[in-house]
């Protein structure tokens, strides 16, 4: 089944308009906070058809600058439970209906 002009269009102008990270839950400093989110956005921009090379940048990024042992799950439609540091979680999504969740622990 192909997709009509129209219907490109209207993705497009979806994306367009969800460009923009939507965080849905943080605990983390402010400072520390805005960091994440603009890696975060330059680690999806960058590797947009490769989520995995995308969590890697973050982890890899995230670990020189704030220590060892942060976790990084990239992508859409997925289910999780997880146990973290106090202050060093952040739940966004990017570009629509990607989600980006990072967050440490020890």
């Amino acid at each position: 089944m192909e997709e009509t002009e129209e219907e490109k269009k209207d993705e497009a102008d979806y994306k367009r308009l969800h460009s923009f990270p939507l965080i849905r839950h943080s605990d983390m400093p402010e400072e520390m906070r805005v960091e994440t989110m603009e890696l975060c956005v330059t680690a999806c921009e960058k590797f947009a058809t490769n989520n995995e090379s995308a969590a890697k940048m973050i982890k890899e990024t995230m670990d020189k600058k704030f220590g060892s042992s942060w976790h990084v799950v990239i992508g859409e439609g997925f289910g999780f439970e997880i146990t973290h540091e106090v202050k060093n979680l952040l739940y966004m999504f990017f570009g629509g209906s990607l989600a980006v969740c990072v967050w440490k622990c020890s």
